[in-house]
């Protein structure tokens, strides 16, 4: 043996041969380990990804179906059979939009109603369509024959869905029942039209997946390949029956260690602690890029993946946890942020400039509040959690907020302003996180009803105001519906030089049997609230209308009050149109009184409205000018025939600068050919001076109160008298 380690050959060659061959031989024994059980892993998290996906498809469809489902206007337009509407809103709208693949409508028997099928062909057809979901519908319609009801707060209505074969192609079928989304429509249960959404797991939605989730040749087949390059995952639907496979080929970040590193183990062998450290290192970097990957699937699931905020899911578990540890010395406080008027953005600039603007809000909540938690938990609610120090920090912040989120946003060219209205809910021992949300909701609900662009801090007094408004809701229904309770008085306006009247303005008066009178402050937010804005307007329209036509000698016209909703409602000028030509009255002789923010948008439904009654002779003015957020150069450019001075400057009339602001306003109304209306005239003194000023018209109780309509035909009849004595 001593001989042996003395030879040459043995000492140059054998020896380190030997040592190389064993350290290589373990160091490949530890990478083919490693590389297996690598392989193994990453299989089974893409395995179990795919199946997550799968599952959330399911669940998107469904939600995405409610966003046209839970709807008064589909209740009605499906009845209708309105196959345009339902074609726009439930058909085409569906795959243009969520990219499903297939729409029907059914009625309460499961007979089609409307279908579309994206590639129609002999064997998928709406009648196929309905024959392999007809299961599907069954149970559905028993379950709304037994009441049920969704339970969720995310979860709008009941549905059904479910994984299956269409035409040896897996697609996902979702049914879900149309429905109001007030409950002022009446449906019986179980005789709801149904929406049946389809949806294909291959085709354009398989490249999507293999995209967005780096799926490599991902193939939907009926049967799976075998080998260690294929991977798949079996589609069921409920009732456990295989419809077929997702297959693809496996992430292996082992085999691309082990062709990476070979060479490398083959050159420094003699070197085992550099190579374990290579070996160590590469699969590190390689575990990394999973770790990430499943970070970054929390994260999308824990966050709103618009604005990156938290999700209603993080909000609530944060709160939960807040309570647990919060005292009456170190208490919590809930912010419910509800932009006013979104809805408006959206309809007049499209949903991609909503989506901008609804970043651009979360970045300045980010900005006021850095120490909060800040949430979104739908379309246009957010929410805060954040420390109460004490209820004037609360104030000062919600303050704040209401105060940054009125100024205007600069989104793709356009000056858009909208507004917030916050509730505040404040800890207290004993309250739950599902209590304190619920009071935060209460709060911001009368912050509405305050008139918006406020807050409210919960107290319990509100609880008894909520039921009021609710009853309110309810009782102004019944008053549409039986034409009681309700009536129209006018109010004279008058020319300021020779005293004459020169119109009237309708105004919309509410006697509730129990509360007494209830103001138009608070009966028309409650009506555009709960959709009763319209049959309000409508009435008013019809009673003013009426009104003009008992007195055809008279050559007074007669103004009337219209709400941005009402003007974007589809249909509105023909409405109006048709409400003229019933009491063959001339259009010029009725006036619409707008808002400064619906008189300049530009590029709205409302606009269109204007412009084709405009067109047929109705005339236009605004109402409150002067209040509103609108620039002078807009205002400049307004497609009205009349503005009305706000009361608040007729009342600074003779202090703070509020003559030489009134006659700017009326010779800049003059410079464009409009007429001016003073409104809330009371002193004689103001009379003189707007006169003076050159108003050509004044209104107020000074000149005449709101009369009841006798004695409205009683002062139209009497030509003579309805004029009152000129200022000058």
């Amino acid at each position: 043996m001593h001989r042996m380690f003395r030879r040459k050959p043995f000492l140059v060659l054998g020896l380190p041969l030997a040592v190389a061959t064993l350290t290589v031989g373990l160091l490949f024994g530890a990478l083919f380990l490693s590389a297996a059980t690598s392989d193994e892993a990453a299989n089974q998290r893409q395995q179990d990804l795919l199946e997550l996906v799968v599952t959330k498809l399911e669940a998107e469809v469904a939600h995405n179906q409610e966003s046209a489902t839970v709807w008064d206007d589909a209740v009605v337009e499906v009845r209708q059979r309105n196959k345009d509407w339902i074609a726009s809103n439930l058909g085409e709208w569906m795959h243009s939009y969520f990219q499903h693949d297939a729409a029907l409508v059914l009625d309460n028997t499961g007979k089609p109603i409307y279908e579309f099928v994206a590639e129609p062909s002999a064997s998928v057809s709406g009648a196929n369509i309905a024959k392999i979901a007809a299961p599907l519908v069954s149970k559905l319609q028993k379950r709304l024959a037994a009441g049920e009801i969704s339970a969720g707060t995310t979860i709008l209505s009941i549905g059904e869905s479910d994984l299956l074969d269409l035409n040896g192609r897996a697609a996902i079928f979702s049914i879900k029942p149309i429905i109001s989304d007030s409950g002022e429509i009446e449906q019986k249960p179980g005789a709801e039209n149904l929406h049946v959404a389809v949806r294909y797991l291959d085709g354009v939605l398989l490249s999507e997946l293999a995209q967005d989730y780096q799926f490599q040749d991902l193939i939907f087949v009926r049967q799976p390949t075998d080998g260690p390059d294929k991977s798949s995952v079996a589609l069921l639907s409920a009732s456990g029956h295989t419809i077929g496979y997702f297959q693809w080929q496996p992430f292996s970040p082992g085999a691309s260690v082990i062709q990476a590193v070979s060479p490398v183990i083959i050159a420094v062998g003699l070197s085992a602690f550099l190579l374990m450290s290579f070996l160590g290192h590469a699969i590190w970097r390689r575990s990394t890029s999973l770790a990430e990957s499943q970070q970054e699937l929390r994260h999308l699931a824990m966050h709103d993946p618009l604005t990156g905020l938290a999700n209603r899911t993080t909000f609530h578990r944060t709160l939960v946890q807040n309570l647990d540890s919060a005292t009456a010395e170190t208490g919590i406080a809930v912010m419910f942020v509800d932009l006013d008027h979104f809805k408006e953005v959206n309809d007049s600039f499209g949903h991609p400039v909503g989506d901008s603007l609804i970043k651009e809000v979360a970045n300045r909540l980010r900005e006021i509040a850095p120490s909060a938690l800040v949430s979104r938990v739908g379309g246009d609610e957010f929410t805060l959690l954040l420390p109460a120090e004490d209820l004037k920090t609360i104030d000062r912040l919600a303050e704040e907020i209401i105060d940054r989120l009125r100024m205007p946003f600069q989104i793709e060219g356009s000056l858009i302003t909208v507004g917030a209205s916050i509730g505040v809910s404040l800890f207290s021992p004993g309250v739950d996180a599902t209590e304190m949300t619920r009071r935060a909701d209460i709060a911001l609900y009368h912050a509405k009803a305050a008139g918006r662009n406020t807050f409210a801090v919960f107290g319990t007094h509100m609880e008894e105001i909520l039921r009021r408004r609710r009853a309110l809701e309810s009782d102004l229904a019944t008053a549409l519906e039986t034409g009681t309770q309700l009536a129209v008085h006018y109010q004279p306006v008058y020319s300021a030089i020779d005293g004459r009247m020169s119109s009237m303005e309708a105004l919309c008066r509410w006697m509730h049997p129990t509360f007494g009178a209830i103001s138009p402050d608070v009966f028309v937010p409650i009506a555009e609230e709960c959709g009763l804005i319209q049959k309000l307007g409508l009435y008013v329209l019809e009673e003013a209308c009426s009104l003009l036509a008992d007195v055809q000698d008279c050559d007074v016209g007669i103004s009337v009050n219209a709400s941005a909703i009402e003007l974007m409602a589809p249909g509105y000028a023909l409405r109006v149109l048709t409400m003229l030509s019933k009491f063959s009255l001339d259009p010029s002789r009725l006036e619409i009184e707008i808002t400064e923010r619906v008189a300049t948008d530009s590029e709205g439904k409302a606009a269109a409205a204007i412009r084709s009654l405009r067109d047929a002779g109705v005339r236009f003015a605004i109402d409150d000018f002067g209040i509103g957020t609108s620039s002078f150069g807009q205002l400049l450019n307004l497609n009205v025939d009349r503005i009305k001075i706000d009361k608040m400057f007729v009342d600074q009339l003779h202090e703070n600068g509020g003559a030489p602001l009134v006659e700017a306003i009326v010779q800049m109304a003059r410079h464009k050919g409009l007429k001016t209306t003073a409104e809330g005239v009371e002193t004689a003194d103001q009379r003189v001076t707007l006169t003076s000023l050159g108003c050509d018209n004044l209104q107020g109780f000074q000149l005449s109160k709101p009369l009841n309509r006798p004695n409205t035909i009683r002062l139209l009849s009497q030509q003579e008298q309805t004029r009152v004595s000129a200022v000058l």
